[in-house]
């Protein structure tokens, strides 16, 4: 006999009366803003959020887990959010009226402080699990049910907004893009003169790679260089461990992906201490000939530690400098080819470098070793308290 167990049994369709009243709040809204989490993207509902998102002219932010949820060249994209998300995006979230939440569960890394979160908005939350809805933050309107599902019977019941009738609204967001993406802390190569900068890097990759390929992140300051500067465009094309803190992760998960979906050209992007947890699986890359390219960026510290050490700890730093190998000569212990590049100049080459190769490659990345990711939200602080800039403690 069997024992008979209940087990999971989600309610995949929204309340038809929760939905009318979700419609009935939008309608109302003057300052919304969609929040896509990884719920979008199990639902294979990048289609149905699109739709949603143009029929209502709302801009889109997404969760770490939500990348890919939009392509990020879309005029309503408006970005990352979080602890280290951008400025402008955290900004719309504490100005909004409404945040429609779809997919995603309000952890403390796109939250921070709760009782200063979103202080004027009303919240739609639409998640397949009910134990997460209202379990982090208040919410007026829930939605039980699958994000796919939900979007589909809810985009026929709102009004179609022009994307003229928000001209205001949209324009106060691109003029805060624009000051936020101007900021000293986005690089682009020159923060310091003569110095690669990670930004610059996952840039370049971005755009070597015509946004088409697969890239898996690490865990620490190259995990949010990745999801903050490489121009997401697909679905399912960034794949992260999230916030598990799996630092080397990257490298076998990305054989996995390589493997998964061998149409794509596979990035592996990973910290030098991360990568030193896992470059054993360098042999297994050989033996199967997965062709992965890893973007090894070594700042010789645990670069995420050495940031917190510096900025929140003053300076007492603990067990986050590192003494690391030739990595050159690593690869080439595996038979790997490696290329190295130290100056702006020289990143174009490496990757192109990389790309020629019928295998897997690595590009050992001699980036900054101070550069920090900003801006950041301090531990128990809120989107409104962000580090934009460390010019040492105060005198």
């Amino acid at each position: 006999m069997i024992a008979g167990l209940p087990g999971f049994r989600p309610n995949f369709d929204g309340h038809p009366r929760q939905l009318k009243v979700a419609a009935a709040e939008i309608a109302r809204a003057k300052r919304p803003v969609i929040l896509a989490g990884h719920g979008v993207l199990h639902a294979e509902a990048w289609a149905d959020l699109l739709a949603f998102a143009e029929k209502t002219s709302i801009p889109v932010a997404w969760t770490l887990l939500g990348i890919g949820a939009m392509p990020e060249d879309h005029p309503l994209a408006y970005g990352f959010m979080g602890m280290h998300g951008w400025k402008h995006v955290n900004r719309a979230i504490q100005s909004a009226d409404l945040l429609i939440a779809i997919g995603m569960r309000f952890d403390d890394r796109v939250t921070g402080n709760v009782r200063t979160y979103a202080p004027y908005a009303r919240i739609i939350h639409v998640d397949i699990d009910p134990a997460e809805i209202g379990k982090n933050v208040a919410v007026e309107v829930p939605i039980v049910g699958d994000a796919g599902r939900v979007l589909r019977a809810l985009t026929p019941m709102v009004e179609t907004t022009p994307i003229t009738e928000r001209a205001e609204y949209l324009a106060e967001l691109a003029e805060w893009r624009t000051e936020s993406e101007a900021s000293s802390w986005h690089g682009s190569g020159a923060w310091r003169e003569g110095v690669l900068t990670a930004d610059f890097v996952v840039e370049r990759i971005g755009e070597l790679t015509s946004h088409q390929a697969t890239y898996v992140a690490d865990v620490g300051q190259n995990q949010m260089w990745l999801a903050r500067y490489a121009g997401f465009r697909l679905p399912n094309s960034h794949v992260s461990s999230g916030g598990l803190g799996t630092m080397g992760f990257a490298l076998p998960a990305a054989m996995g992906a390589a493997l998964g979906r061998p149409d794509r050209e596979t990035w592996a992007v990973i910290g030098d201490g991360g990568f030193q947890m896992t470059s054993q699986e360098l042999m297994t890359l050989v033996q199967d000939r997965i062709p992965v390219k890893i973007a090894l960026f070594d700042n010789k510290k645990l670069g995420m530690i050495r940031q917190w050490q510096e900025i929140i700890y003053g300076g007492n730093y603990h067990s986050a400098h590192l003494l690391g190998p030739d990595f050159a000569k690593l690869a080439d212990a595996f038979g790997i080819p490696a290329f190295r590049a130290r100056t702006p100049d020289e990143v174009d080459p490496a990757i192109e470098a990389a790309q020629a190769v019928d295998g897997p490659a690595l590009i050992w990345f001699e980036i900054a070793e101070t550069q920090n990711i900003f801006p950041m939200m301090p531990a128990g602080k809120g989107l409104s308290d962000l580090i934009e800039k460390w010019d040492g403690p105060e005198e």
